[in-house]
């Protein structure tokens, strides 16, 4: 894959994680809560939990497309990292932080 279309990929992903990860910062409306309300507790505690779950995956795939800009970098980024075979370019051009071919992420 040309370089300069992998760094536009990647650099696409990283601002959409960054978006996503901005999106679930948790907004404190200044309203008081209703500690009277156990629904209303049960549900605010869900959506913490969610949004700390889903940033943890975000966070993960931000560290993925660090590990690519690294590969990209050192002209390693399209081959495998398990066995040097190359990545086909579609393959990239779905999943731009891909560190192994198809087979070999199925086997894992």
């Amino acid at each position: 894959m040309d370089p300069a279309r992998a760094q536009q990929l990647l650099t696409a992903e990283r601002k959409r994680i960054e978006r996503a990860l901005a999106r679930l910062r948790h907004q404190d409306t200044g309203e008081p809560t209703d500690e009277f309300d156990p629904m209303n507790e049960a549900s605010d505690l869900y959506q913490d939990e969610f949004d700390e779950s889903l940033a943890e995956e975000l966070k993960g795939e931000l560290e993925a497309v660090e590990r690519a800009e690294a590969r990209l970098a050192a002209g390693t980024y399209g081959l495998s990292i398990e066995s040097g075979a190359p990545i086909p370019d579609e393959r990239l051009e779905a999943v731009p932080t891909a560190e192994r071919t198809a087979e070999e992420e199925a086997r894992e």
